[in-house]
């Protein structure tokens, strides 16, 4: 795999550690959008329109009640009141789909139900509740329904008060007109916006599909939760991690139960998965110890266009990075498809930051969404601590952190140990330490990345 970038000169144990950006910018050089297909509307909730929608019909269509009522002239209920109601015959009904419609003449109304056309002849809509509801009293709280008083539609209504024109009259056009753009290249389509092409008649829509995500967790110690414990055995917590972040940035992800440390059962599995993935990630495995497995089954998984990975035929390649947590990492692709793979470490802090700093760009890349939606918004902060922090020096540090919106300060959460998931859990941002800081005295303002 032919890197964007070189890997900066600084090393550990006379190997170079590669800067997060430069790991970022390499995958993001490498990862392209997804591309478009035409899908129908609840199929692409969540993904990025590529073609700017024309409205081809005026919302609404036609002029039509916005209250249950009488469609009237106003001439005929000007000065009405309580004490000298207007009196008007009511000549027939007009319900919401109703392809025809009795007129309305000189002291005529027609009963009309919210969302049925303005029948012709009327200027405006009265309220039932200022009229008697054609029941010869004082003022109704409602319409009484056409099934069980189907003599409502005739007979005399008594209006109680005036109408200006076009009162309770939603015009033809009011909410978009023929030929005004509804939507854009390049928008999200939720659930408002799905409504908005539904409501213009639109079945299918243009987009690039949402990427989909295979996560493969690694380790014979793993075991699935609702399991019991074996001696030296814990719950596999990553893969539900990661496919729950994968989806919370935007993808259709798969999760696939802890492999054993095997590198032909983990080769084979990443092969079989490939027909259902636009992007793997696998965790765990991706250090210097014996069983790190990830290593041993990616060297001969087989991406035939690559030749300069880890052993023959592999695309993918295994860094440490100048970071903490996450120092190692792996880039590359894999099968006939080039399918880009993202292998993460295997301790649960440093595999969900390097999610958010590497993986979910990634996500956002293939889904097409423009440069400022790709990443994780950042603040400024001041740091709430009671004593300075440390950081070793030539890395960058991301610490758990709670951020306060209104005061504009964060405060660490739990220790920097990678292992210390609970801590996580309550943590709504990464403190950023720079590479050329070891020491943050509290009330220094630091860069946090919002992670909500």
């Amino acid at each position: 795999m032919s890197s964007a970038t070189t890997p900066s000169t600084s090393s550990t144990e006379g190997r170079p550690l590669w800067s997060v950006d430069e790991h970022l910018e390499d995958i993001l050089s490498t990862v392209h959008p997804l591309e478009p297909i035409e899908l129908q509307l609840l199929d692409a909730q969540g993904c990025v329109l590529v073609e700017d929608v024309t409205v081809p019909v005026s919302l609404p269509p036609f002029d039509n009640s916005s209250m249950d009522g009488y469609a009237v002239r106003v001439a005929d209920v000007a000065g009405a009141s309580e004490e000298f109601p207007a009196v008007l015959t009511v000549v027939g009904d007009v319900a919401a789909g109703q392809a025809e419609q009795p007129a309305v003449g000189p002291g005529q109304a027609v009963r009309i139900m919210t969302g049925a056309p303005l029948p012709p002849g009327a200027e405006a809509v009265v309220p039932v509740e200022w009229t008697d509801g054609g029941l010869g009293a004082g003022p109704v709280t409602s319409m009484t329904a056409h099934s069980a008083a189907p003599e409502g539609a005739s007979g005399e209504v008594r209006v109680h008060r005036p109408a200006e024109a076009r009162a309770h009259v939603r015009a033809q056009g009011s909410d978009v007109r023929a030929g005004d753009r509804a939507l854009t290249t390049g928008t999200v389509l939720g659930p408002p916006q799905i409504a908005l092409l539904a409501a213009i008649g639109r079945g299918t829509v243009r987009v690039r599909p949402r990427p989909r995500v295979v996560v493969v967790s690694t380790g014979s110690e793993l075991v699935q939760p609702g399991e019991s414990l074996g001696s030296g055995q814990i719950y596999d917590s990553n893969s539900f991690a990661l496919t729950a972040a994968a989806r919370d940035a935007g993808a259709l992800a798969y999760r696939v139960g802890a492999v054993a440390d095997d590198a032909e059962t983990l080769r084979s599995t990443i092969e079989d998965q490939l027909i259902r993935a636009d992007l793997v990630v696998t965790t765990g495995g991706v250090s210097v110890g014996a069983y790190d497995v990830v290593k041993e089954a990616l060297s001969t998984i087989g991406d035939p266009d690559e030749e300069d990975g880890i052993g023959a035929g592999s695309g993918v390649e295994f860094r440490k990075l100048a970071m903490q947590p996450g120092k190692p990492q792996g880039f590359g692709s894999v099968g006939p498809d080039h399918t880009p793979l993202l292998a993460l470490p295997g301790n649960p802090v440093s595999s969900y930051v390097s999610f958010e700093l590497f993986v979910r760009p990634a996500i956002r890349t293939l889904m097409g969404l423009p440069a400022d939606a790709v990443h994780r918004p950042v603040r400024r902060a001041s740091l709430t601590t009671d004593k300075a922090l440390t950081s070793p020096a030539g890395r960058r540090q991301f610490l758990r952190g709670a951020y306060d919106e209104k005061t504009g300060a964060v405060a660490p959460v739990g220790g920097s140990g990678s292992h210390l998931i609970a801590a996580l859990a309550h943590a709504d941002a990464l403190i950023v330490v720079p590479e050329d800081v070891t020491s943050v005295e509290p009330g220094t303002e630091v860069d946090v990345v919002l992670l909500g």
